[in-house]
């Protein structure tokens, strides 16, 4: 069973750390040159096999006691937080035009795009964190997969709007304090439990 309490937490967590991912600027500078609904299903593919891994990765983290998770999982959110705290901004990256605007190869543009850029990233991160904390990989899966398709589907549509209205930064800090929040929590969880 789906806990919508979960799913809209990890939902929250991941889309706010997303964000101000390069990812989200190569979404905006993709939907800029080529079809919206081509490039968005070439990334949503990608996030969705990214999530798969992750959720599956945390999973296994569920074997361990509860006190060593609940350490861990403090400390990766802490070390997160610090990454979006420390990080410097990103600019746009340049990204190679396929020849032709066909649903293939557009669509395998963006897949591709998301599948390297994102591979170890620090929602992947996040995401592995969570299914270990939560023990619940269908909530956890679907907030993350949920929260990216959202951030590229903004980056892809009309990222650059909300990024004149929002400052990247302050979208940065509220996810480093979230973040945060739930480090200590965990490592709270993990001393008191």
């Amino acid at each position: 069973m789906i806990s919508i309490t979960v799913t809209a937490l990890v939902f929250g967590v991941v889309f706010l750390a997303e964000l101000p991912d390069k990812t989200a600027l190569a979404g905006l500078v993709l939907g800029t040159r080529y079809r919206a609904s081509y490039i968005f299903a070439g990334v949503a593919a990608a996030f969705t096999l990214h999530v798969v891994l992750a959720v599956a990765a945390g999973s296994v983290l569920t074997l361990l006691p509860q006190r060593l998770v609940h350490a861990l999982t403090g400390v990766l959110f802490l070390g997160g937080a610090a990454v979006l705290l420390l990080k410097k901004d990103e600019s746009d990256e340049a990204v190679r035009r396929p020849e032709n605007q066909s649903f293939w190869k557009v669509s395998g543009a963006g897949f591709m795009l998301i599948l390297v850029a994102e591979f170890g990233d620090l929602t992947q991160i996040m995401t592995a964190n969570l299914a270990a904390r939560y023990d619940d990989p269908l909530s956890v899966g679907l907030g993350a997969v949920l929260a990216l398709w959202a951030v590229a589907g903004l980056g892809i549509v009309g990222g650059k709007a909300l990024m004149k209205r929002v400052p990247l930064k302050l979208i940065t800090q509220i996810a480093a304090l979230l973040m945060l929040a739930l480090g200590v929590w965990s490592l709270w969880e993990s001393i008191a439990g």
